[in-house]
Formats: C-alpha cells, sequence, structure tokens
C-alpha cells in the first residue's frame, strides 16, 4: 500500500497489521555514530503500550522492541534500522462477525471500496496498534535531537471532553504529567477526567479530547516558506496519527477573536538573542522555526468501537446493527501522549538534517 512511509532525509516507513505475527518500522538516514540501545527505545514505548491502566484497552502487549540491523555494538552505522515488535495477543476470533459490516467511524468501508479486500482482524492497517512504529522510530529522531540540539518534546493531555486544562503551556510542571494515568499535569483536573473516562467506560461508550505539545531548544531555521513549512508538516503528521481530527499551533483558532496589535509577537533583545516578547506565532514564522518554543495541539475523536449498539449497514448495503467486542480504549488521549511526541520528534529531526545539510553545502 502506497503512503506508508514520511519524511525526506530522516525517513520511516511503517509496516504491520493489528493482528498480524508483528509490527514495526525501517528508519533510514539516521546518522552513523550514534548510541542507540533497545532500552532507548522501549522507555517510549512502555508509555504507549496498551493494558497500562484500567482508562486504556485490556490488550496485553509487552511491545518489546528488537533492532534488527543498522546498529553494531550500540552504535548506528549510517544504514537503514530496522525495529520489530512482536504481536502477542491476538484475538482475531473478536472480529470474526465484522467480515459482512461496516463499523460506524471507521475504516472499513473506504478499505474495501478502495482496495477491494480489507483486514477484518483489529481493522489491519487502520488500526492505531501500528503507531507503536511511530514511536519507536520517533524514539530514534528524539536521540539525534537530545545529542545535537537539546531539543525537549513534552506531550500532555490538555483536554477530556469539557473538561479542559487552562495552564498556559509555560507554566507546565513536566514531573507531574506521569503521576497519573490519564497524562494531565493538573493534578486536580486529572482526577476528575480519569472519573470522566471510566464512567464513559461503564456506560459502553468513549470520548475525546485534545493533546498539547511544547517543544524546546529548536534553531531558527528549520522548515521551508511553501509547501514544506515546518507547521504544515507538523500537521500532516498529526493528521497521520488514528482518530485525531484537527491541528492548531500557536493561538490557532482563539487567534481569529485578536486584533492584529494584540496578536503580533513583538521581537526584543533578550540577553543578546532575538526572542519574541509573545509566542502567538507557536514558533514559526513564514513555515520557518523562529527559536522560540514549538506549541501546538492536536484533537482527537472518541474512540469509535463502543459497546453500545449501533446502526450500520452490511456489504450488500443492507440496514443492520453492531456493536462493539473486544478491548479497547474508553479514550485515546493517554496514548496518544507519545505517539504525538513521536510524531513531532520525526517531523524535526527530518527538518534539522535538511537545514544541516543545506548550510553545509552553502558553507554558512
Amino acid at each position: 500500500m502506497a503512503g506508508d512511509s514520511f519524511g525526506t532525509l530522516f525517513r520511516v516507513t511503517n509496516w504491520g497489521e493489528s493482528h498480524g505475527k508483528a509490527i514495526g518500522a525501517v528508519v533510514e538516514g539516521c546518522p552513523a555514530g550514534l548510541k542507540l540501545s533497545e532500552d532507548d527505545i522501549q522507555v517510549f514505548l512502555d508509555r504507549r503500550r496498551p493494558g497500562q491502566s484500567s482508562i486504556t484497552t485490556r490488550r496485553d502487549e509487552s511491545d518489546q522492541v528488537q533492532i534488527m540491523s543498522g546498529v553494531v555494538n550500540g552504535i548506528t552505522t549510517g544504514t537503514p534500522i530496522s525495529l520489530l515488535i512482536p504481536n502477542q495477543d491476538q484475538r482475531s476470533k473478536d472480529y470474526s462477525e465484522l467480515e459482512s459490516i461496516f463499523r460506524p467511524s471507521h475504516a472499513d468501508y473506504t478499505y474495501q471500496k478502495k482496495y477491494g479486500i480489507r483486514d477484518v482482524a483489529g481493522g489491519g492497517r487502520s488500526s492505531a496498534r501500528i503507531t507503536a512504529g511511530h514511536v519507536a522510530a520517533g524514539a530514534i529522531a528524539r536521540k539525534v535531537l537530545e545529542q545535537a540540539l537539546g531539543t525537549e518534546i513534552v506531550g500532555y493531555v490538555k483536554s477530556v471532553q469539557d473538561l479542559t486544562m487552562t495552564l498556559d503551556s509555560d507554566a507546565i510542571d513536566a514531573s507531574l504529567i506521569e503521576q497519573t494515568p490519564v497524562r494531565c499535569p493538573d493534578l486536580k483536573l486529572a482526577e476528575q477526567m480519569i472519573a470522566k473516562i471510566e464512567q464513559a467506560r461503564k456506560n459502553g461508550d468513549s470520548l475525546g479530547g485534545i493533546v498539547e505539545c511544547r517543544i524546546k531548544s529548536v534553531p531558527v531555521g528549520l522548515g521551508e516558506p511553501v509547501f514544506d513549512k515546518l507547521e504544515a508538516d507538523l500537521a500532516k503528521a498529526m493528521m497521520a496519527i488514528n482518530a485525531s481530527k484537527a491541528f492548531e499551533i500557536g493561538s490557532g483558532f482563539a487567534g481569529t477573536l485578536f486584533s492584529g496589535t494584540s496578536h503580533n509577537d513583538v521581537f526584543i533583545n533578550q540577553d543578546g538573542e532575538v526572542k519574541t516578547r509573545t509566542n502567538n506565532s507557536g514558533g514559526v514564522l513564514g513555515g520557518i522555526s523562529n527559536g522560540m518554543p514549538i506549541v501546538f495541539r492536536v484533537a482527537f475523536k472518541p474512540t469509535p468501537t463502543i459497546i453500545k449498539e449501533q446502526e450500520t449497514v452490511n456489504l450488500e448495503g443492507e440496514e443492520t446493527v453492531f456493536h462493539g467486542r473486544g478491548r479497547h480504549d474508553p479514550c485515546v488521549l493517554p496514548r496518544a501522549v507519545p505517539i504525538v511526541e513521536a510524531m513531532a520528534a520525526l517531523v524535526l529531526c527530518d527538518h534539522f538534517l535538511r537545514f544541516r545539510a543545506y548550510k553545509d553545502l552553502f558553507n554558512i
């Protein structure tokens, strides 16, 4: 299937299906000489894996990554890095009845119409299970950025349905994010979020919300002026995540309520460096990073698989009913946080390598 690769110089190809033997990714363009172990990747996969708490799916996957190529004696060689994550808890029988019907708000219908065939078990390639490959590849990109630039990428849950955190991104205490299963750094609000998700799960329903991400130590110059604008590539990456429905950067939609006077980010001299007094642009101007923190948000819809009975149609177009079975997240947001971080790392690493190549070529 086309469209399974992402990036230009730091290029990732994602492969595998939800209930196949394994899933994984191939990373091309990682510089040689980087210290890399499976433990460097595993720490991020552990944050994404299922079965972490009562507000995530009960599917029991350890998501143990194996580095199959591209690393010798713990050092990258500059050749493609192949990452393999075995599937251990497949229950394809949970999906046998789906061979003849289309699940509401899933990709069943579109895959069937486009390809004339689909992997019924867990949705195959359309399953969020494949994002483990994104996270594994993103861990490598993240290490490149940390070593070269000291870049820090921090994601967290900003809202669950109508429960919204009011803290500004620059006031977030990152050490609090992992203290609750919902990954919201406002601990009191996190308790309310968890209770709301638990109630939705008991009701056989699901909830959506927003993940916010803040990225520090990004140099000026990443991104291209027109079609490869940094925010455009970030948007593409975030909208490639399962269940994502909207992307905004900086002031986003709220910026429409400002006037130019109040929205413009005034330049200032801060300790000899050019900065802006505010950051309504979200760290990007003209498609190019301006040295300020990059701040963006991604909206995720409620998980489409719910236990409640829903109307649908079968392969013949006849009306019928369906209710979900198996193991599903009542809210994707907690596990989406490391996926958002990983996709951001992939975009930034690719643009960093492109920027470095441009500077080397022209001796800038």
